[in-house]
C-alpha cells in the first residue's frame, strides 16, 4: 500500500473554501462586466469563464445558465451596496435588510426610496440593471427569474412594513399592501426604465408624499 507524503510542515495546506470564494467573486465580476460591454445576448458561459480565470465547467458546476449567473451576481452587488451604505431595502438570497420601522411610515418609505435613488444614478449598479431588464421584456425565462429572485423579495419589504403601518393605524385597515406600494414603486421604475424625467429626492419624497396623503385638499 502506497501512502501519501506527510504535508511539508512549513507549507500550509491550500484552503479550498477560500479559492472557491476567489473564483465565485471573479465570475461575479466578470459576469456584470460583460453584460454591461456587449449586451445579455452576447453574454457567454464561455466569455464569463475566460474573464475570470476558471474553466467553464467550474461555472456549470454552480448554475445552470448564464441567466442564474447574471442574476445572483446582481443580487450580490445589491446586497454589497446596502451593506456598504447601511442600507436596509435590498434583500435576496444572500441578504437579510429589512425596511426600518420608526414608528414613521413617511420617513421610512422616504430614507428607503433616497437610497434607491442612490443606487439607480450610481454605473456600477445601473448599467448591468438596465442589461437585464430590457432582457426581461423580451426573455420570458429572464424575465420571469428576476421577478422571482429579485423584485419580489424587495416589494415584500414594502408589503411588510405597510403591515405594520396597518397594525398601528398609518394606514387604514382595508389598504391592500401590495397595490398601495406600487403608488411609489412603479413610477420610479418606469422614470429610470423609460428615461421620461429625472431621478431625484425630491422626487421620490413627492411620490411618498402623493401616495400617503392622495391629491385631494388637506
Amino acid at each position: 500500500m502506497v501512502q501519501k507524503p506527510a504535508p511539508h510542515p512549513g507549507k500550509p495546506t491550500p484552503d479550498s473554501t477560500r479559492r472557491s470564494e476567489r473564483s465565485r467573486r471573479a465570475i461575479y465580476d466578470a459576469a456584470l462586466a460583460l453584460v454591461s460591454e456587449v449586451g445579455y445576448p452576447k453574454t457567454t458561459i464561455e466569455g464569463i469563464a475566460a474573464r475570470a480565470g476558471v474553466g467553464k465547467q467550474t461555472i456549470y458546476r454552480w448554475w445552470s445558465s448564464k441567466a442564474d449567473v447574471l442574476l445572483e451576481a446582481f443580487m450580490d452587488l445589491s446586497a454589497q451596496a446596502a451593506e456598504a451604505a447601511g442600507r436596509p431595502e435590498v434583500i435576496g438570497e444572500a441578504a437579510t435588510y429589512e425596511i426600518p420601522d420608526t414608528g414613521d411610515l413617511e420617513a421610512d418609505l422616504k430614507a428607503v426610496l433616497r437610497a434607491t435613488v442612490d443606487e439607480l444614478i450610481d454605473p456600477k449598479f445601473e448599467i448591468p440593471s438596465r442589461a437585464l431588464a430590457a432582457e426581461g421584456v423580451v426573455n420570458e425565462q429572464v424575465g420571469v427569474e428576476f421577478v422571482s429572485k429579485l423584485l419580489e423579495p424587495q416589494l415584500q419589504l414594502y408589503v411588510k412594513r405597510l403591515r405594520a403601518a396597518q397594525a398601528s393605524g398609518e394606514v387604514r385597515p382595508d389598504v391592500d399592501p401590495r397595490i398601495a406600494l406600487e403608488l411609489f414603486v412603479s413610477p420610479l421604475a418606469q422614470r429610470w426604465l423609460q428615461r421620461t424625467g429625472p431621478i431625484s429626492y425630491a422626487y421620490t419624497d413627492a411620490l411618498v408624499e402623493y401616495a400617503l396623503y392622495g391629491l385631494a385638499p388637506r
